[in-house]
């Protein structure tokens, strides 16, 4: 998408709805807020946001492509909702316990064969922010096998989580395998789903790849809380959580400090070309 585009009135909604991270984001919210007494709450929100999601896509471009994931997800939180108000008191338990790793799994089920089926569904978004030209590229489709991928192994990561809070620990609130993996995981998919084709581009014109700091600042900047909230909540020892805080101060200040020496690189770099030029 061009500047022009992406400063149009709605061009920015309109690039946004081109991610395949808005595209998961009524699963992200399901598999976050469900539990035990939410699953009205969650299967609502994520019902509500997959339809909004078509429609704006068909209001702000009518020639937008129908995505896989767009109609896996009404079907989905359509079909939970249903099930939700005809459900007895014991269904509705059932599904407030394990709705999350239910989501999870099918998600990981729509990755694995979208990429088995030669289609993998971040190709879709991709395909509506590039030219034509390099649809069928083994370049381009080889990218989005990656990072659709790793969207799969983030969700299947979720849903082990969760598979361990509720049928091991029987405790599906539990902070570590109900929130903080499930969280970290979708964070560090997002992550690579922006640095990967970065590393993609710099092969193709021979360029530097971004660093892996990149790729791991966000989690860096999970570790901080993380530690909070296990202090707050009493969720592992003590020294545990004081570990993770120092531990993600530590590498906060590292990735700062490599960024700002990058950047000085940069700077002296373009200072002597420039210097070149004028002699």
């Amino acid at each position: 998408m061009n500047a022009a585009a992406g400063s149009a009135p709605g061009g920015r909604l309109d690039a946004a709805l081109d991610s395949p991270i808005i595209g998961m984001s009524p699963w992200i919210i399901f598999s976050v807020l469900v539990g035990p007494g939410r699953y009205e709450l969650a299967v609502s929100l994520a019902l509500a946001v997959a339809v909004l999601l078509v429609v704006l896509g068909r209001v702000l471009r009518r020639g937008r492509s129908v995505k896989i994931l767009e109609v896996s997800d009404i079907a989905f939180f359509a079909v939970l909702a249903v099930i939700g108000v005809m459900a007895s008191p014991g269904t509705l338990h059932w599904l407030e316990t394990y709705a999350g790793e239910l989501s999870n799994l099918a998600l990981v089920l729509i990755a694995f064969g979208s990429m088995a089926a030669g289609t993998p569904f971040t190709l879709q978004y991709a395909r509506e922010r590039v030219g034509r030209e390099y649809w069928d590229s083994p370049e381009f489709r080889r990218a989005n096998q990656v990072i659709t991928g790793a969207w799969g192994l983030a969700f299947l990561v979720s849903a082990i989580a969760g598979g361990y809070g509720d049928l091991v620990l029987h405790n599906p609130n539990n902070l570590w395998t109900g929130w903080v993996i499930q969280i970290a995981s979708i964070v560090m998919a997002v992550s690579f789903t922006e640095w990967y084709p970065q590393v993609v581009r710099s092969r193709r014109s021979d360029g530097h790849p971004p660093p892996v700091r990149h790729l791991l600042t966000p989690l860096a900047g999970l570790l901080i809380p993380m530690g909070v909230l296990a202090l707050v909540f009493d969720a592992s020892a003590s020294w545990f959580g004081v570990a993770l805080i120092i531990l993600g101060v530590v590498l906060a200040r590292a990735i700062g400090k490599d960024a700002e020496m990058t950047r000085l690189r940069g700077g002296h770099s373009r200072e002597k070309r420039q210097g070149r030029r004028l002699r």
